[in-house]
């Protein structure tokens, strides 16, 4: 993983593995006599794909790191942490998001997330609220809403199927060209925002032993689900943030599910022009909106 300065790698114990972390560790943002104790955690969490891991968040959290005391994980099965080989379920990850937050964080604490992990530490915020003062989500969607069924798809039952399924993996993923393909295709809404350190990222993190099993319960639709039947549960306050040209899933979803629990979804933005990953595509606009929302939620 390429690291910002000053960023060290840390871990914990879950019941699925290590889970990897990444923290301010040394200068520029720690400086011997320094006492930041009592600083607020904000707790950046990477979304699914092949290659993915905290370094979607690396071009952010920077930012926030003369303010608050920082933790970017890797999700079990992504990045540096413990890739089990197993079939992963929605449950493996509300247990380890849950046990992460618990064996970090002493007090509530705002979590930033993308994609269908910001559906998912929904659905933690509703079990734990008590680990949660607020919730900032890009794309928060479980890629089933409203009663779509993603495992009826035609792509998440060809991966289905055993053998050809690691042979798509392989091919399709693990390479430089499928990685650059599919940011290109289906991430970012420009391509020229793709520059050559976001490609070894992904490459890297899906070339990892074991990577397959968890990018395949992805894509085979084992970790989706509706979030709208969950919606309606969130008592933390929360902003949403939608790249206008989200490939999987449109802003309209969005508008629809803040609609659904207007009193608790302080804030719904769009960005125009902008993909699935605004925070890896436009991070100096994702950081402005970011603080903006900070304030908002208290």
């Amino acid at each position: 993983m390429l690291q910002p300065p000053g960023f060290g790698q840390n871990s914990i114990t879950t019941s699925l593995g290590e889970m990897v972390y990444y923290t301010a560790e040394s200068s520029p943002w720690l400086i011997k006599g320094d006492e930041n104790d009592s600083a607020k955690t904000l707790v950046f969490l990477h979304g699914f794909g092949g290659g993915s891991s905290a370094y979607e968040w690396s071009q952010i959290y920077p930012a926030f790191a003369s303010e608050y005391r920082i933790l970017a994980p890797d999700l079990i099965g992504w990045g540096r942490s413990s890739h089990p080989v197993r079939n992963y379920q929605i449950d493996d990850y509300l247990s380890t998001i849950t046990e992460f937050l618990e064996k970090t964080c002493n007090e509530p604490t705002t979590v930033i997330a993308s994609s269908l992990t910001a559906a998912l530490v929904i659905r933690v915020a509703i079990a734990h609220p008590e680990l949660f003062s607020s919730l900032i989500l890009i794309t928060p969607a479980g890629l089933s809403d409203f009663g779509k069924n993603y495992t009826r798809s035609f792509f998440a039952q060809l991966v289905s199927t055993p053998i050809l399924d690691n042979l798509i993996y392989g091919v399709g993923v693990a390479n430089e060209l499928a990685i650059r393909g599919f940011l290109e295709q289906r991430q970012f809404a420009r391509p020229e925002r793709i520059y050559p350190e976001i490609v070894e990222a992904y490459l890297k993190g899906a070339q990892r032993a074991n990577a397959e099993y968890s990018a395949l319960s992805f894509v085979r639709g084992d970790l989706c689900f509706d979030l709208s039947d969950y919606i309606t549960q969130l008592t933390i306050p929360t902003a949403m943030l939608w790249g206008r040209q989200s490939k999987f899933t449109g802003p309209e979803i969005g508008h629809r599910l803040a609609q659904m629990n207007p009193e608790v979804i302080k804030a719904f933005q769009v960005i125009e022009d902008v993909g699935l990953t605004p925070q890896l595509e436009l991070p100096a606009v994702t950081i402005g909106l970011i603080r903006k929302f900070l304030k908002l939620l208290g």
